[in-house]
């Protein structure tokens, strides 16, 4: 049964490509588990595969292929749900189609990186995974998850059920996903001191202490303690409510790092750094020699659309997917610190984006928006976009604000008012940056 699925979905595969309709990276998946249930558990007993997942809002494609690159180096035969298909589907596809006719695996790692409602799913299907690494919880797509204590509380109790094989990697300087690890080890209730008690829990974050803030961002999601719900004070503020915080109450705190920096840093933005040093931790856990680490970050180029660079028509373009308030808040940092003069902004709300659009209104343009020159908005929702830029109170000229809700004709203006010598910068969401691509290189990802 399951080497029919096998073959079937590799012909789904190939044709999708061929048709260029696609990569045939979930309908494959989609129909192998529809067609039994336990396809992906039954793969998984032929194979010695080990397993590494990663969840979290941002940085799960770029940590995933930074890890992957660093593996590779180290002479290892990996593969990853490299085109983002983050759901039971596509995790079953990447698997199928890395798969024998006799059902096996013959890799040594697969890197999946997970939709943060789909964590509890996929840990149902792969009970043991040899690592899950968590990057952080920002506010993303409330219509379709919930605030983000809601996903914590789920992943929390997922992860309270993990065999002591898996090695849980943790960003220490988010309070939610901190307590993840915290929460596994024992608290004195007569000295109110946390204990880490658990080997198998690890730990990254920063300890550039150069790049903090003197204050929160308005967006900053978790800013009151997991334990018991006393608001946090911060002695350092790297971004949104990522820093060294610490619970004046319950002395609940930042636990101690096991990696605060990386060799190199192959990407721009302090939330790169982030993803960076988090790959760098878990490649250090299977014992990468520092040179492969090294190696790996240096030949590493970004996933699509994150800091992808693509040339067209003479001009360079450089993606920065922006799809929640903190990630748009960390793209316009970073482009506003290259010297951004051209802007193109699309917002969709479709089914990947959520449909709910009103976090537009938690990004923090009038910080940024005096940099830009020209500035382009476009999507399915280009007027909202367009009115939150209004709203920045900022004098923007006519000639240099447009509002063009075709895309197409968005990105053929935008370019035409970039000289050949400055970059034009889009911040798509997240099916807007699909799009986005497909204009400008003729090409289906998904």
């Amino acid at each position: 049964m399951n080497s029919i699925l096998i073959l079937a979905g590799k012909l789904l595969s190939i044709i999708s490509r061929f048709l260029n309709v696609g990569s045939g990276s979930t309908w494959p998946g989609h129909i192998a588990l529809n067609l039994n249930k336990n396809f992906i558990k039954d793969l998984l007993k032929k194979s010695k595969i080990k397993i590494i997942l990663i969840a979290g809002t941002n940085g799960k494609t770029t940590t995933g292929k930074l890890i992957k690159e660093i593996l590779e180096k180290n002479g290892k035969k990996v593969f990853i749900n490299q085109t983002g298909a983050n759901l039971l589907n596509g995790i079953a596809s990447s698997m199928l189609l890395r798969s024998s006719i006799l059902c096996k695996i013959n890799y040594d790692f697969a890197i999946f990186e997970i939709d943060e409602n789909t964590l509890p799913l996929i840990l149902k299907e792969i009970s043991n995974p040899d690592f899950i690494l968590i990057l952080n919880l920002f506010r993303d797509q409330l219509d379709r998850y919930g605030e983000v204590n809601t996903i914590a509380t789920k992943w929390k109790e997922v992860l309270s059920k993990l065999s002591p094989k898996t090695k849980l990697i943790l960003n220490a300087d988010d309070p939610q996903v901190a307590y993840l690890g915290l929460s596994r080890g024992v608290v004195s209730d007569t000295h109110r001191v946390w204990n880490r008690s658990y080997t198998s829990v690890f730990y990254f974050g920063l300890e550039n202490k150069k790049r903090t803030n003197k204050n929160l961002q308005h967006a900053s999601d978790s800013t009151y303690c997991p334990n018991c719900g006393s608001k946090l004070s911060y002695s350092m503020i790297f971004y949104s409510h990522l820093g060294v915080w610490g619970c004046p109450n319950c002395k609940n705190a930042r636990p101690k790092l096991d990696e605060g920096d990386a060799p190199i840093y192959p990407l721009l933005g302090i939330y790169n750094r982030y993803n960076t040093i988090a790959a760098v931790l878990l490649s250090r856990q299977l014992n990468i020699e520092e040179k492969n680490i090294i190696a790996g970050l240096k030949s590493f180029k970004p996933a699509f659309g994150r800091q992808e660079r693509i040339n067209t028509s003479g001009k360079k373009v450089q993606i920065f997917l922006s799809k929640n308030p903190t990630s748009f808040n960390e793209s316009l940092r970073t482009v506003s610190n290259l010297g951004a003069k051209n802007l193109l902004i699309v917002l969709n709300d479709r089914i990947p984006d959520g449909r709910d659009v009103s976090w537009i209104w938690d990004v923090d343009f009038e910080v940024y928006i005096k940099s830009f020159k020209n500035i382009t908005v476009s999507g399915d929702r280009a007027y909202d976009m367009g009115l939150r830029i209004k709203y920045t109170q900022t004098i923007i000229h006519d000639s240099l604000f447009i509002i063009q809700e075709d895309l197409k004709k968005a990105i053929e203006l935008t370019l035409e008012k970039t000289p050949k010598s400055e970059i034009l910068y889009i911040l798509p969401t997240y099916s807007a940056m699909l799009e986005v691509r497909k204009i400008l290189t003729g090409k289906k990802i998904l």
